[in-house]
């Protein structure tokens, strides 16, 4: 019996979902951005194009992936079954569900998958999806999504009857304003005009959309939370949350512009890469100006150490004079390499030796890791830090890291407090290698004589104060 084959065409309204499918049948584009303002269109665009494709090209396999399994079928599918509707097809006789599996086997023998994107504890780097096969795929809500999970989902798609029906591999992410990979990897090159070939980006408002109930435009207009309304109806990526960040982007802009010190003091800060890191990360100062970064894929500790040896003989580094992160694997370093200080950002602060920065000795935060980020903003903010502006990659994954500094705690009657490592990554997608180096020079400031005791013990020590409000802290 032969497969049922249904032959649909896409038919929109929406100048920016018109752009959106043309881009799907450019055989010059593989990776398509289509987001913006909420009620552009998104889901109707994803699952026209997707089963627009299972329909035409029969025994094909496609993946719809978000973060969350029961989010597709809440929101996903009823807008799947609107396309069909607008299709005039009847779903149940061409796409049958199912549950158990997750996933549509139309009549034709193709197959749309859903597909789930958290991280699991087993599969933290999303390794599940290299064996699958697929003809192309479409990412929802994508700013939910880790980019390790978008990377894997790339690599599965292209391997599926590509070459039968001659299709170009292609994935359709949408979503709303998130910074993160896809505000890196799409819009600031669209702005810049130096977006890949391969890559479309294309910016949807809710006015585009002119099948939005009545009133909903204005019900996003008068969104009251600045910062959702600029996502949400301005679909603006360069919105501003940042009333918790300790950076503005022009105190970013500015060390890539400020020229570097020659002579005086040197240093060195290491943020070591062994299991579960991206990169090590060696960067060499002259006082505040970093004169030169190295980065070093996972390695082991002999090869590190050498390393190490050779750039501080290289720029007369005094042993004292280097610090090494020392949690995890690197705890070892500053043993096997006697002289150097060892770095643990867990435990509490540290006398502050330049009373002139600050008003308390020792201010209220709570842990070294805090406390050197506060001090590296304030430093970044007066002007004092120099940072190479030659290498793009360095470059931007540094901006990228620094613009996640962001207070945890800002109440006056607690300690101060930076989201942690961990919440940073959920949002860059890999390890703070290069904020990591950057902070720790903040470490030689601070008075690293003090008796080595235990986190646990220290913490103990420490008497109940009232740190000062946030904003006074801020060069404003």
């Amino acid at each position: 019996m032969q497969p049922k084959t249904i032959e649909v065409q896409f038919e929109s309204t929406n100048p920016k979902q018109i752009e959106a499918a043309k881009a799907w049948i450019d055989d010059s584009k593989e990776e398509i951005l289509y987001g913006g303002a909420k009620g552009g269109g998104k889901s109707f665009l994803g699952a026209s194009l997707i089963f627009g494709d299972a329909l035409t090209y029969p025994e094909t396999q496609y993946f719809i992936a978000r973060k969350e399994l029961n989010d597709l079928r809440k929101y996903t599918q009823p807008t799947i079954q609107q396309v069909f509707q607008k299709w005039g097809i009847d779903m149940d006789q061409y796409a049958k569900f199912n549950g158990q599996d997750n996933f549509y086997r139309l009549t034709n023998g193709s197959k749309v998958f859903l597909i789930s994107c958290d991280e699991l504890p087993g599969d933290p780097l999303f390794e599940r999806f290299g064996s699958m096969q697929m003809t192309r795929g479409w990412i929802e809500e994508a700013g939910e999504v880790k980019e390790a999970a978008k990377a894997n989902l790339w690599l599965s798609i292209g391997r599926w009857k590509n070459d039968v029906y001659k299709l170009k591999k292609k994935l359709l992410l949408t979503a709303n304003p998130k910074k993160g990979w896809l505000k890196r990897d799409f819009v600031d090159p669209f702005k810049n005009k130096t977006l890949e070939p391969t890559k479309a980006f294309i910016q949807a408002f809710a006015f585009d959309n002119k099948y939005l109930p009545e009133g909903y435009v204005d019900t996003l207009a008068g969104i009251r939370d600045k910062v959702a309304r600029d996502r949400l109806y301005s679909g603006n990526w360069d919105y501003d949350d940042e009333d918790d960040a300790l950076l503005s982007d022009a105190h970013i802009s500015q060390m890539f512009q400020i020229p570097p010190e020659l002579d005086g003091t040197m240093y060195m800060t290491v943020d070591p890469a062994f299991q579960g890191k991206d990169n090590a990360v060696i960067m060499i100062w002259c006082n505040y100006s970093v004169i030169k970064v190295i980065s070093i894929p996972k390695t082991d500790h002999s090869t590190l150490m050498q390393l190490i040896d050779l750039y501080a003989n290289a720029y007369k580094i005094s042993r004292k004079n280097i610090v090494s992160d020392a949690v995890g694997n690197a705890e070892y370093l500053p043993t096997l390499l006697p002289g150097i200080r060892g770095f643990v950002g867990g435990s509490s602060p540290l006398k502050d030796t330049r009373a002139k920065f600050q008003e308390m000795e020792k201010p209220f935060f709570s842990n070294l890791r805090t406390q050197c980020i506060y001090e590296m903003a304030l430093l970044i903010q007066l002007g004092k830090i120099s940072v190479p502006n030659d290498n793009m990659d360095v470059k931007n994954k540094l901006v990228e890291e620094l613009q996640q500094w962001k207070a945890k705690t800002i109440d006056e009657d607690k300690k101060l407090a930076i989201i942690s490592k961990g919440e940073i990554k959920e949002v860059i997608g890999r390890s703070t290698d290069y904020s990591d180096a950057l902070y720790m020079r903040a470490f030689f400031d601070l008075d690293t004589e003090r008796p080595r005791t235990s986190p646990n013990t220290e913490r103990k020590q420490i008497a109940i104060q009232r740190s000062r409000p946030f904003n006074k802290y801020k060069v404003l």
